[in-house]
């Protein structure tokens, strides 16, 4: 693999993922065609098709010498792969062979997507009937065999797509409630005790530095404390070696001024904001697709409150607060589209500061 690209000049767009259909070429053709020009494509994932599609299920079946299988509760840790690990694994080929035909002789940067280790922990169950994470020896066996799969399946799409500049996104919704000590128990009854922070931080430290060394960038995404009392993921993350770091920031759901001042930290360290300003929850019940300058005033009004200067509009990707599986296939490209538009916009700002 080359070495780590290094950080954009112009805003550009992008989608946190998931994508609606069953048809992974479809899927891919679309993705490429609304960003596979200036802005950073990423490999669809299609939740649509059931069980080994959905994140963890994907995620999981990226383990060496971890089989999986699922069962009532969800993917549990197993001595054979079943039909399940199976199905997840075809799922995996499919896709990869649709993306290889979608990307023959495309040359830029290329995002794929994976489960966090924190959060795979915490949905992942042992086969004795207790989630991963509460196992400090199981965790770390999970992070090793995560840390190899998520290299090889980097491997697998640098070599089907050899001009991709990758980027894997490490997606971490459950890493404040492993921090905090708020997954639940099997029986539904108790609490997890908590990860240390300082632990939780050298494990995606060893993800990101592996993919760091086979010369992939990454991306760290985790949803925004929802209350002032839960504790900030963003200084963990801000410190855990990625390159950029993935926040949902849609107008009808504004930042906090805490968060946004970690955000500019971030920023001053040299790690690219990808901006999840596009609200797909509104636009799947209904609502409709924002105005570029909307979506351009989500990023700037923060941003001039803050007195951030427009040179740094260079490391911002605009983003879907989630995935658009939610969406017909009509409107989830209407959406990148828009998201295009909207990175151009942020552009001219930037050319004219």
């Amino acid at each position: 693999m080359t070495s780590p690209s290094p950080a954009p000049h112009a805003p550009r767009a992008t989608a946190t993922g998931a994508w609606p259909g069953e048809d992974p070429l479809e899927a891919a053709r679309a993705v490429l065609g609304e960003l596979g020009g200036d802005h950073l494509p990423f490999a669809p994932e299609l939740p649509a098709r059931g069980p080994g599609a959905d994140p963890t299920g994907r995620t999981a079946a990226l383990l060496v010498d971890m089989p999986v299988d699922l069962q009532p509760v969800g993917w549990r840790l197993v001595d054979h792969p079943g039909r399940d690990a199976q199905r997840a694994a075809s799922f995996r080929t499919a896709d990869l062979d649709a993306l290889a035909e979608a990307a023959d002789g495309y040359a830029g940067p290329l995002k794929l997507q994976v489960v966090g280790p924190w959060s795979l922990a915490a949905s992942v169950w042992l086969p004795r009937g207790e989630r991963a994470v509460v196992d400090e020896g199981a965790a770390r066996d999970l992070l090793a065999s995560l840390v190899e799969g998520v290299l090889q399946h980097a491997g697998d799409v640098q070599r089907l797509v050899p001009g991709a500049e990758l980027l894997v996104q490490v997606d971490e919704p459950s890493l404040p409630a492993v921090l905090e000590g708020r997954v639940p128990t099997a029986s539904g009854w108790g609490r997890l005790r908590a990860v240390d922070a300082q632990r939780a931080r050298d494990g995606l430290r060893e993800l990101t530095g592996a993919l760091r060394a086979a010369g992939v960038r990454t991306a760290l995404r985790c949803t925004a404390p929802s209350s002032p009392s839960s504790t900030s993921p963003w200084p963990l993350l801000r410190t855990a070696g990625a390159d950029a770091l993935v926040v949902s920031a849609p107008p009808s759901r504004p930042l906090g001024t805490a968060v946004w001042e970690e955000l500019a930290e971030a920023l001053e360290s040299g790690h690219e904001l990808h901006l999840g300003v596009l609200d797909v929850p509104a636009l799947a019940g209904g609502a409709a697709l924002p105005e570029v300058s909307a979506l351009l005033a989500a990023v700037r009004t923060p941003w001039d409150r803050l007195g951030l200067p427009a040179s740094q509009l260079a490391r911002v990707v605009v983003t879907t607060s989630t995935g658009m599986a939610a969406l017909p296939p009509s409107a989830a490209a209407a959406a990148l589209a828009r998201l295009g538009a909207t990175a151009d916009a942020l552009g001219e700002v930037l050319a004219e500061a």
